[in-house]
């Protein structure tokens, strides 16, 4: 098996048995149509994060607030942004009086690029809002797997740019554009889950909204009733 097949390989069971974490879930809810409630409302742990202000604060941090978390990572060339623009919308939908009671977070997966300043430069480009989370690689996969969310790092790949025959029509700078194109392919190569979790005012995981629920409208749709269900009085 080449390291490839490997790397998908393990890509895949990751994404599966996020997938069999999901299946203890159902859907009813009183005044919300979609997404996925967990059966019990799950605690969430007080991992060690640092917010996109350099702050010290954790997983389980909750202010009375709804929390919509989306997991992703500032160099994502497509769900994430999107992602973004739709969850924007959805949170400029909302009155004031219910903006107040909402918190959208974004949860890097990409720590090692992801300082706090750079999550805080990317969601000024969307809502400044919205709110970040990064810290170190191990306490972010293990946020990760508490919320269900798949986080798979890009396979390591060779550089062989440097084997190149500059004799033979290789110019330093056609190097380093290979190399730079090699890099964004190993970023985007990254897997990683691209649903929205609901967090109550208690900082209790309670449910999921996936890409499709988000982008879609379903989660505009639910928002207040899911403000009226979750948020701290």
């Amino acid at each position: 098996m080449t390291g490839v097949s490997k790397w998908v390989t393990a890509a895949l069971l990751v994404v599966a048995a996020v997938l069999g974490g999901l299946l203890v879930m159902r859907r009813a809810a009183p005044g919300v149509s979609a997404g996925e409630a967990l059966d019990q409302p799950k605690a969430l742990s007080a991992l060690a994060l640092v917010d996109d202000r350099g702050r010290a604060t954790t997983l389980a941090a909750s202010d009375g607030r709804v929390r919509l978390v989306f997991y992703g990572f500032v160099r994502c060339p497509d769900v994430c942004p999107a992602t973004l623009a739709s969850l924007k919308n959805t949170y400029a939908a909302l009155s004031a009086e219910q903006r107040s009671r909402v918190q959208v977070q974004f949860v890097t997966v990409d720590p090692g690029h992801d300082t706090p300043g750079v999550v805080r430069e990317y969601l000024d480009r969307f809502d400044p809002a919205f709110t970040g989370l990064t810290g170190k690689a191990e306490t972010i996969d293990a946020a990760a797997r508490e919320m269900f969310v798949a986080n798979v790092a890009p396979m390591p790949t060779e550089d062989h740019s440097a084997h190149m025959d500059m004799g033979q029509g290789q110019t330093a700078s056609g190097a380093s554009n290979a190399a730079q194109v090699g890099a964004a392919a190993a970023v985007a190569a990254r897997i990683h889950g691209d649903q929205v979790s609901v967090v109550d005012g208690q900082g209790r995981f309670v449910r999921v909204y996936g890409n499709l629920d988000v982008v879609g409208g379903d989660l505009e749709r639910d928002l207040p009733g899911l403000i009226r269900l979750y948020a701290g009085r």
